[in-house]
């Protein structure tokens, strides 16, 4: 039997790769979705309404067991002032001002992507999306990889960095607490002037559209959230460009469905595993041809 040379050897893992890589890409073209669901549970945040007395982020605290952070201006902790979002702050009220005519409170808070990639990239399954879109977290099961801080495009997830056993926070529309008890989340049930309000997306979305019509002069001429990363579950109307409000500026395409198109392609054309036997079998190659010549010098 001939054996095969090292080039001949290259040569047939190369074609295999090639054919992998082409299979690969060819199926994952084909698997384009829409993962916006018109039935799911959504938040709508008019920032014109929002009259900055955050009530939501008391009530996201108290229902969901959160503790109060003490602020600068107020030694003798009488004051709950979170600056942002953190291991204790699910939601937080923002103002935005550049002068006395253009300014804007602002919630920011976890943005329930339609197609999460904090979801798609836990390698253990402990950030979930239940059947009503709403993403959250199992902490029993996390490993503390932080994968989800670094895949969300909208920097949500925090982590208890202080705690000897840290786990991810991040807002779940209350699914444990108020949504379970109550039927909506802390935040919609207490706003006094209705400015964040729960339903389901399509509905809050033709409301956000009818506001928009009626009173073009009130916004910018932008739903954020209706196709950003692919949509999301919270959407937002303001008067001031939503990249001044600490918003990403994305496009339309889901992060998540991007990478798992990648992951597909090389797991299904089967690319790693190839490159990986190919790898193996040039260091044996190599490992036999320097024992042949040291063989081969032992002999004479």
């Amino acid at each position: 039997m001939k054996k095969k040379t090292r080039r001949e050897f290259l040569k047939t893992t190369a074609g295999l790769i090639t054919g992998a890589c082409a299979s690969g890409v060819v199926t994952a073209e084909a698997n384009e979705e829409n993962f916006v669901k018109d039935d799911a549970y959504a938040m709508f945040y008019d920032a014109n309404a929002c009259v900055g007395c955050k009530a939501c982020v008391a009530a996201c605290k108290r229902v969901n067991g959160l503790p109060a952070e003490k602020a600068d201006f107020d030694p003798d902790g009488k004051w709950d002032a979170p600056t942002d979002l953190d291991s204790k702050t699910r939601t937080i009220i923002k103002l935005y001002k550049e002068n006395e005519n253009v300014w804007s409170y602002i919630k920011h808070q976890c943005m329930h992507c339609a197609k999460p990639s904090c979801v798609s990239v836990c390698p253990v399954g402990a950030m979930r999306q239940d059947e009503n879109g709403v993403v959250y977290y199992n902490e029993d099961i996390c490993i503390g990889c932080r994968y989800c801080q670094v895949a969300c495009p909208f920097n949500i997830p925090k982590f208890e960095w202080e705690k000897a056993f840290p786990k991810i926070v991040k807002c779940d529309m209350c699914k444990f607490t108020n949504l379970k008890e109550k039927g909506e989340p802390a935040c919609t049930e207490v706003c006094p002037a209705k400015a964040v309000t729960f339903g389901k997306r399509k509905d809050l979305l033709n409301e956000a559209k009818r506001r928009l019509k009626e009173n073009p002069d009130e916004y910018v001429n932008h739903i954020y959230g209706e196709f950003e990363a692919g949509g999301t579950n919270v959407i937002y109307l303001a008067s001031v460009p939503f990249e001044k409000l600490g918003f990403p500026k994305l496009d339309s395409k889901s992060p998540a469905a991007f990478t798992e198109k990648i992951q597909h392609t090389v797991y299904k054309g089967f690319i790693a595993p190839v490159a990986l036997y190919a790898a193996l079998c040039l260091i044996a190659l190599r490992n036999r041809k320097k024992n042949e010549q040291s063989d081969e010098r032992e002999d004479e």
